[in-house]
């Protein structure tokens, strides 16, 4: 046996690596996740270049909606230099020839996983997040089937229970990343890993948001101007995050959401999690004219 005898003559791929097929399917469970937001449409995922777990999911819908004159950002917690961000963004520019960048304001097509940026992103702008488990009611209901049916009848009692426990036992909710938010007043959706201080970002966002995963197979998405609601008690308010007054040491911007570094005696440092934001910050101190956009927070304080 000999390696020629394993291989396949090389074949041309198909625009954007997915086949016509697969993407003629990604865009029809696209359509019907905008016209019922946060509602889970299964879609078969196919097999792409790198590993369950890893971004399939949002790297599929990423593949389907590129064009030419797409322009791609890739980030993965909110640095657009890390391994699988730099990786993801390669392999789109290679199989579909699209200009990429890392500036929010320039980009198209945004992937995520785990953040969203903190510059505000415009109605032309589309935002891919990458979902490890789209399930909310896994945590207190296992048997798929059964959660399914609970969707349909909108009984999200054990959902409320669950919460209820966390604040009784710990005085408050524990949930953080994935918190559980009601989009539309109807369907109950985990907004990916995305921290809670992220999560008031997607309330009436001007801009179209896809959440896909890849390992289990489904896609849900909030279109722009939707209403999406953590779950909350109305005596115990929703509570992000305490960052608003954490300073990075690298830009010396404050009011964001930050990484904690931990240092060798044993105190701890703080970078902002959006890298291209810390970048821009530097640049604009250094007098360098960078243009910045208007963000989210201010101050550490959502405005209302």
């Amino acid at each position: 046996m000999s390696l020629s005898t394993l291989t396949k003559p090389w074949e041309a791929m198909s625009y954007g690596f997915l086949d016509g097929s697969a993407k003629r399917e990604l865009r029809r469970k696209m359509l019907k996740s905008v016209a019922v937001p946060g509602c889970q449409m299964p879609y078969a995922s196919r097999e792409v270049p790198m590993a369950r777990g890893w971004g399939t999911g949002g790297l599929q819908v990423s593949l389907t909606l590129v064009n030419l004159q797409t322009r791609v950002k890739v980030i993965d917690q909110g640095a657009d230099d890390s391994v699988n961000a730099a990786s993801i963004r390669r392999f789109i520019a290679r199989v579909a020839g699209t200009p990429t960048t890392m500036d929010t304001l320039e980009a198209d097509l945004i992937q995520s996983r785990h953040r969203i940026p903190e510059e505000i992103l415009r109605e032309d702008q589309v935002l891919v997040l990458q979902v490890p488990n789209p399930e909310p009611l896994r945590s207190v209901q296992p048997n798929m089937s059964i959660a399914r049916q609970m969707h349909a009848d909108a009984d999200y009692g054990r959902m409320w229970l669950q919460l209820y426990e966390q604040i009784v036992r710990s005085g408050r909710v524990m949930q953080g990343a994935s918190y559980p938010s009601l989009v539309h007043g109807r369907h109950v959706m985990t907004p990916s890993p995305i921290p809670r201080w992220d999560v008031p970002k997607l309330h009436m966002a001007k801009h179209l948001t896809i959440l896909s995963a890849g390992r289990e197979k489904r896609i849900f998405v909030v279109p722009p101007f939707t209403r999406v609601e953590p779950l909350v008690f109305s005596d115990v308010p929703y509570k992000v995050e305490e960052h608003g007054a954490l300073t990075c040491t690298r830009s010396g911007t404050t009011g964001f959401f930050m990484n904690e570094i931990p240092q060798d005696d044993g105190t701890s440092s703080f970078e902002i999690s959006d890298s291209e934001w810390g970048v821009k910050t530097i640049r604009a101190r250094d007098g360098e004219g960078e243009n910045r956009g208007e963000t989210w927070y201010k101050d550490g304080e959502m405005p209302q």
